[in-house]
């Protein structure tokens, strides 16, 4: 293993601490987001390029995305609840 490997093993292993240490889902989904760029240049450095685009198409914006959109209607479903 050389050191550019085991320095983004280490570099995604924190990511994913921080992403499991955000408070809220809102946030969660902002730092997940990062945590999917981590991966896809971890990806890169192992020399597997079509996993990386596959995970910066889905881990960095789709996932966040749908994350966030279901954070937002749960909100909106609980505003109109209470009304």
């Amino acid at each position: 293993m050389t050191v550019l490997v085991a320095a983004a093993l280490v570099v995604v292993a924190a990511g994913g601490t921080a992403v499991v240490l955000t408070g809220g889902p809102a946030a969660q989904a902002v730092t997940l987001s990062g945590y999917g760029l981590l991966l896809t240049v971890l990806f890169a450095v192992l020399q597997a390029p079509d996993v990386g685009l596959a995970q910066l198409a889905v881990g960095t914006v789709v996932v966040p995305l749908m994350v966030m959109l279901t954070v937002r209607a749960n909100a909106r479903a609980a505003r109109k609840r209470r009304r």
